[in-house]
């Protein structure tokens, strides 16, 4: 996680790193990921504005969660860059061979992505890496 379960402080990362980018200042390399994830989704540039960061996204309202997709797309990178957990760089060699861009091989593998996570919240323990990756394999 970028930094920890503060949803505030977490969504100032998007907005800082967002402005940074644009003003054309040097980057972390979390930041340089953070704005990348940023400039593919030009539909929630609108939601990068500090008077709209605490706004809420319930399921029920059908309105997607910017920050959570943009997030599902890092951590999915990260695992990528960082071969964890183990076997992911194959998978995403596999997905990506069926579509049509990376960020769509990214769409793809992100309801494994959220089901492990879900499923490790509402059990309290740590995802399954042999479910995720085995549903991984299944869009493949």
């Amino acid at each position: 996680m970028l930094y920890g379960n503060d949803r505030e402080q977490l969504r100032k990362v998007y907005l800082d790193s967002w402005r940074k980018h644009q003003d054309g200042l040097p980057l972390t390399p979390m930041e340089h990921r953070v704005a990348e994830v940023i400039a593919e989704h030009p539909e929630y540039h609108q939601q990068l504005d500090p008077d709209r960061i605490d706004r809420d996204y319930p399921p029920e309202s059908g309105a997607a969660n910017p920050f959570l997709h943009m997030g599902m797309h890092i951590a999915l990178r990260e695992q990528i860059a960082s071969a964890r957990p183990a076997g992911i760089i194959e998978l995403h060699r596999a997905i990506l061979r069926g579509a049509a861009s990376a960020h769509d091989a990214e769409h793809r593998m992100m309801d494994c992505l959220a089901e492990a996570l879900w499923q490790a919240q509402r059990t309290g323990t740590a995802p399954d890496e042999a479910v995720y990756l085995d549903c991984l394999r299944k869009r493949g």
